[in-house]
């Protein structure tokens, strides 16, 4: 159900304006089938400018609009814009099985995952269609689609054009990128806040990362769900962002849960909020979020898209992730600007800065979408530190197929310097490596077909393992260090000895 409230047409600033004329003529230049990839970084109005090419698409070439989308908040929206332009428009729910009135509209929405269940059913199910607008356009869910439209004209939008799987980058299914303004210079036009980062240093030990490349949510509840971090936590808050509107954006629902305990009990406005609420229960605490000058959200992976509170004046990063692209969409949470919010504060305990530099960095985009593999590397490689102190994780279905604890039971990085103090060159370790991995699949397998099979399974944690021995043969052995250390501080000491001895 749309709000009709809410239909007000947003005027667009400049920048969309000239946005929309470059994608209009970038499609007009190119064939049917040409994809188009825009980049925009979050709060600069995306569902605006995608809404107002939707209007100008059909009155210059009478076809119809496809919009697709991952969340129901996010059809909402469009649905709004688009009815605020003069679109008719229909959102595909999972109520609506046929189209028999699709003549009455112009435009579209769907969601996925419904969209790709009617097409399976019938290939025509939306008739007409030249242009499909894909939003959020990094998340992989959209490439089954794209099967059905090969004969038209796609648009994808999203803040961060890296794929949400490194396996499929983006290049494979869109022709070009298109990137907008920067972070810095929407700032700098007065359209997003400038954000203030305080970055709090703690511990990661004890998180390990999954097969899908970020850290796992339980080593996360593990690692945030102790009193020692809720403190350092109501710590920062305080110091910070005390009696501001406050989003707190949390890995796992357990320490979300203890994060709004916490504050409950030193009398703070708190709410916690994630994915198993209700629509109803979810309206509820966003609307009490937006009416209360001094809430505190507290969620779990439901606030990162389609959530828009402009008085958000602190973000904090109650959590560590991997993905540049859930980096940027939780920050953007808190980027809007108002006349009398030119700010906001960006809280980091999860030394999510120290792996991607601070919001408003310049990134090269064109880089991102045309060596996504090299891209990536390049930031793996800050990532060092923190690799080594985390361990990887075996999905639960690995350890009915082989020995994962003896797996586990294995350090490459223990073997290298084992290997060095007794006077043995460290490459060993790999051997020593290759052997656990040996004795693991012969144990497990009873053909060669068989253990072929499992070793394809054994892909990262190979590549996670042999990483750790890269970054033990690129940095000195603790002994060479402690002997570094030790002769530094005895010929400091003797300069210092000789030069007061003079003087005296």
């Amino acid at each position: 159900m749309i709000d009709t409230d809410l239909n007000i047409a947003k005027q667009l600033y400049p920048f969309q304006k000239n946005t929309v004329d470059s994608i209009i003529n970038e499609l007009k230049s190119n064939k049917e089938n040409y994809n188009l990839l825009y980049q925009l970084p979050t709060g600069g109005g995306k569902t605006v400018i995608f809404s107002e090419l939707a209007k100008r698409y059909i009155e210059t070439t009478g076809k119809k609009v496809l919009v697709l989308t991952h969340r129901i908040e996010l059809s909402i929206q469009t649905a709004q814009q688009l009815l605020a332009r003069k679109v008719q428009n229909k959102i595909i729910n999972s109520s609506v099985k046929t189209l028999d009135d699709q003549d009455d509209y112009q435009c579209f929405i769907a969601m996925v995952e419904t969209l790709h269940n009617r097409l399976n059913e019938n290939e025509n199910f939306v008739k007409n269609v030249g242009l499909v607008i894909v939003d959020e356009a990094h998340y992989n869910s959209f490439r089954k689609l794209f099967q059905f439209y090969k004969h038209c004209n796609v648009l994808g939008v999203t803040a961060t054009p890296l794929s949400s799987n490194k396996a499929l980058p983006l290049n494979d299914h869109y022709n070009n990128l298109l990137v907008g303004e920067s972070i810095l210079s929407l700032i700098e036009s007065g359209y997003l806040a400038d954000g203030n980062t305080y970055s709090y240093d703690v511990n990661l030990q004890g998180l390990k990362i999954g097969t899908h490349g970020d850290f796992t949510v339980s080593s996360m509840d593990y690692v945030y769900g102790n009193n020692f971090m809720q403190e350092k936590l109501v710590y920062a808050y305080e110091e910070i962002a005390k009696g501001e509107k406050t989003l707190i954006f949390n890995a796992g629902i357990e320490t979300s849960m203890f994060v709004e305990d916490t504050f409950k009990k030193l009398k703070y406005n708190v709410r916690h909020l994630d994915s198993t609420f209700s629509d109803r229960e979810r309206k509820k605490v966003i609307d009490w979020f937006r009416q209360t000058p001094d809430a505190i959200l507290t969620s779990v992976g439901i606030l990162t898209t389609g959530f828009d509170e402009p008085a958000v004046k602190n973000i904090i990063l109650n959590r560590a992730t991997r993905s540049l692209t859930l980096y940027h969409q939780m920050i953007g949470r808190g980027s809007r600007s108002l006349p009398n919010k030119k700010e906001f504060n960006i809280i980091d305990l999860g030394n999510n800065v120290r792996r991607f530099g601070i919001w408003q960095d310049y990134i090269n985009w064109q880089d991102a979408f045309r060596f996504p593999d090299r891209f990536l590397e390049s930031r793996i490689s800050e990532l060092e530190d923190l690799q080594f102190e985390v361990d990887y994780a075996f999905p639960k279905k690995y350890k009915s197929c082989f020995n994962t604890d003896k797996l586990e039971s294995f350090s490459i990085a223990d073997a290298y310097y084992h290997a060095l103090d007794n006077g043995i060159k460290g490459k060993v370790a790999i051997d020593q490596s290759m052997q656990n991995h040996f004795e693991v699949l012969c144990e497990a397998a009873i053909s060669y077909e068989q253990a072929s099979e499992l070793l394809n399974m054994l892909q990262d944690h190979i590549e996670h393992r042999l990483k750790h021995y890269t970054k033990c043969i690129t940095k000195s052995t603790p002994n060479y260090l402690k002997y570094l250390v030790e002769t530094y501080n005895r010929k400091l000491s003797h300069k210092l000895r000789v030069k007061l001895d003079i003087e005296d």
